[in-house]
């Protein structure tokens, strides 16, 4: 469900005049999506500041057009890295780093969504963006992949962290 629908029905269940929501999950994302209504819409700032920590699966050998398994496949790698790499490179996306979010994404260009830009075949260019992640953790191993645990700022893109050169 998307979180605009999400609001839609609890604005609808509350028969509130307004309502609002504090971010927005990618489809494939499962996870807490604050609602607020009334007046309380107006704490959403606040609520969309604060740390967030999120649980993620990265799995290695294909980059996809959307930087998650709903897309399109467009390369393939055999190479994989091993712990120790993924160890080695943790502590350089850890603090303020610039990170390129996805051209499927919600991010406003010239008052479009780069999402609809990009499903009509537009070339969409989003410029890195300083974003805060205060704890990038490797937390276990597949024979598939690596899980992962953030603790980070609004405006992070999990799905773009396995990206090289986010």
């Amino acid at each position: 469900m998307r979180s605009t629908e999400a609001v839609s029905q609890i604005k609808w269940l509350f028969n509130a005049q307004k309502a609002g929501h504090a971010g927005t999950l990618d489809p494939l994302a499962s996870g807490m999506l604050p609602i607020a209504l009334g007046e309380a819409t107006k704490t959403i700032p606040y609520v969309m500041e604060g740390i967030k920590t999120y649980h993620f699966h990265v799995a290695w050998g294909e980059e996809r057009s959307t930087d998650d398994l709903e897309g399109e496949v467009i390369k393939t790698a055999i190479q994989r890295p091993t712990q120790e790499d993924i160890l080695a490179l943790l502590p350089k996306y850890t603090g303020v780093i610039l990170q390129t979010p996805p051209k499927f994404s919600a991010i406003k260009i010239a008052g479009n969504r780069a999402y609809d830009l990009a499903r009509a075949g537009e070339i969409v260019e989003i410029p890195p963006r300083e974003v805060k992640i205060e704890s990038l953790k490797l937390t276990g191993t597949t024979t598939q992949g690596h899980f992962f645990e953030i603790t980070c700022g609004k405006g992070t893109y999990v799905r773009s962290l396995a990206r090289y050169g986010t």
